[in-house]
């Protein structure tokens, strides 16, 4: 029979190493929708172009602690915190793969756009605080996840309320502006897409904030405070 002790070690090794993997696949993560918003709004189609490549990465690093995480379980059979450590991290590298692939989206519109230059700037205001927004959320998310704290993610959903706001505005305004002539309909729909893709990457973001809360605590996803009806300002 197995001494416990090496046992443990070897679990906490592998704890360790998926750990590490994970800090890296969110970093890439969040990397890939700061360059593809600095490729739609700084008009950089490097940034843009450099997107996809790290969309792949994201792709491979999640099969790679899927394939972990599996091992895990079936090696030593984890209870308890390293359990829902492992089984939180298979569910976080979904929500950052989605991330990875919303930021290839926007970065594909902003490569598609780079003639339609003056009616993304006309937009630019709004696309730039919900892209503010959306990546602080992303931010806090990974962090909450990297330092083992629930707290500082309990108010999250609140930041998405706003994000909310934010895209309904914006929405709104190309409306009307592909109705009154001064937006080409493409480019209003390009712009409608990018507020889209922004407004589903902070609901990753609260995902992860919820996953970190039942990771660090056993409570239910449901755990983190829920917005107001309207805006916190």
């Amino acid at each position: 029979m197995k001494p416990e002790k090496p046992r443990r070690m070897a679990l906490g090794e592998g704890l360790s190493k998926l750990n590490e993997n994970m800090i890296t696949l969110a970093e890439i993560s969040e990397m890939a929708i700061r360059k593809a918003m600095g490729g739609l709004l700084e008009s950089d189609s490097a940034q843009a172009r450099e997107v996809s490549t790290l969309d792949r990465e994201i792709y491979a690093l999640q099969n790679v602690i899927e394939k972990t995480c599996v091992d895990l379980i079936a090696l030593h059979a984890p209870v308890a915190k390293d359990l829902r450590t492992i089984t939180t991290s298979l569910k976080i590298v979904t929500d950052l793969d989605r991330v990875g692939r919303y930021a290839r989206d926007i970065a594909e519109v902003a490569l598609s756009l780079e003639n339609g230059r003056e009616s993304v700037t006309r937009n630019q205001e709004k696309l730039k605080r919900m892209a503010d927004l959306t990546i602080h959320m992303v931010d806090t998310a990974i962090r909450s996840f990297t330092n083992h704290d629930a707290a500082s993610v309990r108010d999250i959903a609140e930041f998405d309320n706003a994000v909310d706001d934010l895209y309904d505005e914006l929405y709104d305004d190309l409306v009307n502006q592909i109705e009154e002539g001064s937006l080409p309909p493409r480019v209003g729909v390009q712009c409608i897409l990018v507020s889209r893709y922004l407004e589903r990457i902070a609901d990753h973001a609260v995902n992860v904030g919820r996953r970190v809360v039942y990771m660090e605590t056993g409570e239910g996803p449901g755990k983190l405070n829920r917005p107001p009806t309207s805006s916190p300002g």
